[in-house]
């Protein structure tokens, strides 16, 4: 879950899933997670329906182990 100041400058990011508060400075998230904003489109249930949420890097691992089919992982050799 994220908040914004008016300014809309990031002001606090909590995890969706255990409620940790993620550090943030000057409207910088200062910590790891996964934020997903999803748009459902047709041929579901939830069309029209957006949901978004944040993971830390802890509830995000804690998900993955339980996919039958793992996530593909690879190493970048390049951060920007």
């Amino acid at each position: 879950m994220r908040e914004y100041k008016e300014d809309r400058k990031l002001a606090k990011v909590v995890c969706n899933a255990c409620g940790k508060n993620l550090l943030v400075e000057n409207g910088i998230l200062k910590e790891e997670c996964i934020h997903v904003d999803h748009d459902f489109g047709f041929f579901g249930s939830k069309d029209g329906e957006s949901d978004s949420f944040d993971l830390c890097e802890a509830c995000y691992e804690k998900l993955i182990a339980g996919f039958t089919v793992p996530v593909e992982r690879r190493e970048r050799k390049e951060l920007l």
